[in-house]
């Protein structure tokens, strides 16, 4: 038995080297730090699984917003994908500068009909607008051309009106339903390979929840763009692939921490599933936060980039749905893939009887003579069934469960001050 105790002993002091003592307390003479303190050293001091049944309504909430938003708005969806016609011309001609207004009603009195969009790209001198409107033949193409030059003379390079400065560009709707179909089997392509990878990585609990969190961000991602209205194009099909596979990425750094922490788990009574599943995703805050910055950052130069210098267009439709995933991704792979796989993890029997071992142990009454009375299986686990004092600064909580991140104590150990030493 007293080998028994120093092995014990032993794990408390091991344990006690790895978490980190400075932990907000309530103890008299104990630190007290801040907020961004505890979210660096990653102690487990914020109760995220926990919490879980509100993560998952703010969750359904944002699910259900979108799902309506898909149904009943639908997408805005680009020339590429619905088929007509753009113009494009320089704002600036010989007959000053051109004005969205302008352009829109120089359209309506040739074509007898209203355009879809009339826009302004870039600012300056180097602006330009585009006109978007239903497809067009050849005859009323050329009859607008001639229009907006007579209206404007846009000028070239050389400061003389040039009517070449005008474009255009169709696309059929046969084009449009091809890039549609194969923007759809993109993404089914990479939902396949990403299921067959999370299926051979990791045990069915964890592929199950990282394959929820990705049809969770697809969703809300859709959503987004459709609430607000963002056109969707080639390159946001294209960015919508990244984000996905930014999210696997960070859902994956969350798994590998709850994957180490829980090895063996039903080997030892100190922490309950659910507890070493919230330690880790603690112990990956910062790292999720530093990847998304990093990420947002040339997301952000991009949008500048894109909006001041180049106007809207490709840059722009790749950077807002970049910027949308990873912002989604982040949140999905903190606060719901982990509590969904522990909500999937509790609902076993090995993690159903561990948890009952923790919190027996942690009840006042529980002894060892008890344990062993009750058909413990050898004196280790009797060890274990005494009263573990989760102590912060030095205030025992006897018979409830240890405060994320607290320094265990053992029955009779001093919890305020060390012992000096030899005593």
């Amino acid at each position: 038995m007293a080998k028994d105790t120093a092995e014990d002993t032993a794990e408390d002091t091991a344990s006690t080297a790895v978490e980190a003592p400075d932990l907000e307390a309530t103890g008299a003479g104990a630190p007290r730090h801040g907020f961004f303190v505890r979210l660096y050293t990653g102690t487990g001091a914020f109760e995220v699984i926990g919490k879980r049944k509100l993560w998952y309504a703010v969750s359904g909430l944002i699910v259900l917003a979108c799902i309506v938003s898909i149904a009943l708005k639908g997408f805005t969806f680009g020339i590429d994908f619905e088929g007509g016609t753009k113009v494009g011309m320089p704002v600036a001609g010989q007959n000053g500068t051109a004005t969205t207004q302008q352009v829109e009603d120089v359209f309506s009195k040739t074509l007898g009909r209203a355009p879809e969009s009339v826009v302004l790209v870039g600012n300056g001198s180097s602006a330009t607008v585009q006109i978007r409107s239903e497809a067009l033949t050849n005859q009323q193409t050329d009859q607008l051309r001639e229009a907006l030059f007579e209206a404007f003379k846009p000028k070239a390079g050389n400061g003389q009106p040039d009517k070449s400065t005008i474009s255009d560009s169709a696309v059929s709707e046969t084009w449009g339903d091809q890039i549609t179909k194969k923007a759809l089997i993109a993404l089914a392509v990479f939902l396949v390979l990403a299921a067959i990878y999370i299926t051979f990585r990791y045990e069915r609990y964890m592929a199950m929840s990282a394959l929820l969190t990705l049809v969770f961000d697809l969703v809300v991602t859709a959503g987004v763009y459709s609430i607000v209205g963002f056109e969707v194009t080639p390159a946001t099909v294209i960015g919508l692939l990244t984000i996905l596979g930014f999210s696997l990425y960070d859902t994956v750094i969350v798994f590998d921490k709850v994957e180490e922490n829980t090895h063996g788990f039903e080997h030892t009574t100190r922490r309950t599933f659910a507890e070493q599943a919230n330690l880790a995703v603690n112990q990956t805050f910062m790292r999720s936060i530093n990847t998304s910055l990093i990420s947002v950052l040339p997301i952000l130069a991009l949008i500048v980039v894109a909006v001041w210098l180049l106007g809207v267009g490709t840059l722009m439709d790749l950077a807002l749905v970049q910027l949308v995933g990873v912002i989604v991704g982040t949140y999905s792979s903190i606060f719901f893939a982990t509590p969904l796989l522990v909500t999937l993890r509790e609902r076993t029997d090995l993690v159903r009887t561990h948890t009952r071992r923790v919190l027996n142990r942690r009840k006042p009454s529980a002894t060892a003579s008890d344990v062993v009375t009750g058909g413990a299986a050898d004196l280790d686990e009797a060890a274990d069934a005494v009263p573990a004092e989760a102590a912060i600064g030095g205030t025992p909580a006897v018979g409830n469960k240890p405060t994320p991140g607290a320094r265990p104590a053992r029955p009779g150990r001093p919890t305020g001050k060390r012992s000096p030493r030899g005593r």
